[in-house]
C-alpha cells in the first residue's frame, strides 16, 4: 500500500461514527450488514449514515451489493490486512514481533502533577 493510501484510510476511519460503522462491519463477517441493520444497530439518521459509508466505499474499506431491495456492505478485508501490513512494514526490523520483542513499547508512566 502506498502512503498516500493508506492516509485516505486513516482518515476515513478518524470518525467515531465511521470508527463505529466499520468495526460492525468487520465483526459481521464476509456477508456483512444490511444497510438497514446498521442503521439499527447504530440509530444513525439514513442520510448521516449514508454519508458515513460513502467515505468507507470511497477509502476502498467497505463494499456493497445489492440483493433485491437490500443493499448488504461488508468490510474489505484485503484493504483493511494491507493497512496493517503498511503500517508493520518495519516493525521490529523484520524479527517476530511479541512480548520477549524488542520493538514492543515500554509501558507509559504516569506523571503526577506537582503543586507548588
Amino acid at each position: 500500500m502506498k502512503t498516500s493510501d493508506a492516509i485516505a484510510v486513516l482518515k476515513a476511519l478518524a470518525h467515531a461514527h465511521r470508527l463505529e460503522l466499520y468495526r460492525l462491519l468487520v465483526q459481521a463477517g464476509a456477508d456483512g450488514l444490511t444497510v438497514g441493520a446498521l442503521q439499527a444497530q447504530t440509530r444513525h439518521a439514513a442520510a448521516t449514515l449514508t454519508n458515513h459509508l460513502n467515505t468507507l466505499r470511497h477509502a476502498g474499506l467497505v463494499n456493497n451489493r445489492r440483493a433485491g431491495r437490500n443493499i448488504w456492505c461488508r468490510a474489505d478485508y484485503a484493504r483493511m490486512n494491507a493497512l496493517l501490513a503498511h503500517l508493520t512494514e518495519n516493525c521490529c526490523a523484520g524479527k517476530p514481533c511479541g512480548p520477549d520483542s524488542a520493538c514492543v513499547p515500554a509501558p507509559v508512566k504516569s506523571k503526577k502533577r506537582i503543586r507548588q
